[in-house]
């Protein structure tokens, strides 16, 4: 079952778009808290989101943005802004469509299953519990905040977030960053592990990753 995140300040709206979605056998989860909403909707990590550009504390071109900028989507822009400029300025931000209120049901459910067909079978962000990972750039994000890892560096942070809080053995590692656990030697993938560390120092992360002294390395608990 797809998951929608709806953004939008009208409380009447927001319950019929509730009620349209989960009739049509989406689960819905709506925003009612209008601060932070990147964050908010990063946690849910949905599969799509409705977005509606007139919020009470920012606009939703911003928050559209950003959430392009950590690699969330489908956007969906569902506004009474009916200006052809407001749309392409959407649109050039990031939005993967846009509609403008008031819609017709089938309209927007043709819209959302379209743009859900299209974005099938993409990974999303993998919540590494004090952070979010991006499997595909290995960006990681920490609230407001994001870097860009190495590949190295995230191919190491994906295996251990993958299986956490299990072990990830030194072999294993090996293999995911230089196809093989043959004639590698260890000071290399300490030489990885160390850079790795330094990265997530920037974020206040650097202690995330356990040394289990003879078996491997894992992430701390959530």
């Amino acid at each position: 079952m797809a998951r929608i995140a709806i953004v939008e300040d009208d409380s009447w709206m927001r319950e019929e778009l509730m009620d349209i979605l989960q009739k049509a056998g989406y689960e819905a989860a709506a925003i009612t808290d209008f601060h932070d909403i990147a964050l908010q909707i990063a946690t849910l990590a949905p599969d799509l989101v409705l977005l509606d550009i007139n919020l009470p504390e920012q606009s939703g071109f911003d928050i559209c943005k950003s959430l392009k900028s950590k690699g969330i989507g489908p956007i969906l822009i569902l506004t009474s802004r009916d200006k052809l400029q407001d749309e392409l300025h959407g649109l050039h931000l990031g939005a993967d469509d846009y509609l403008t209120k008031p819609c017709n049901r089938d309209r927007l459910l043709a819209r959302i299953q379209n743009l859900l067909r299209r974005y099938e079978g993409q990974p999303g962000l993998i919540n590494g519990g004090s952070f979010s990972l991006d499997p595909n750039t290995f960006t990681l994000y920490k609230g407001s905040e994001s870097l860009l890892l190495s590949a190295n560096e995230g191919k190491i942070l994906l295996a251990l977030v993958q299986n956490q809080p299990e072990i990830v053995s030194k072999s294993t590692l090996s293999e995911l960053v230089w196809g093989t656990d043959q004639y590698i030697d260890e000071n290399a993938l300490q030489v990885n592990l160390t850079r790795l560390r330094k990265t997530l120092r920037q974020l206040n992360l650097e202690n995330q990753i356990e040394t289990i002294r003879g078996q491997g390395y894992r992430l701390r608990g959530r």
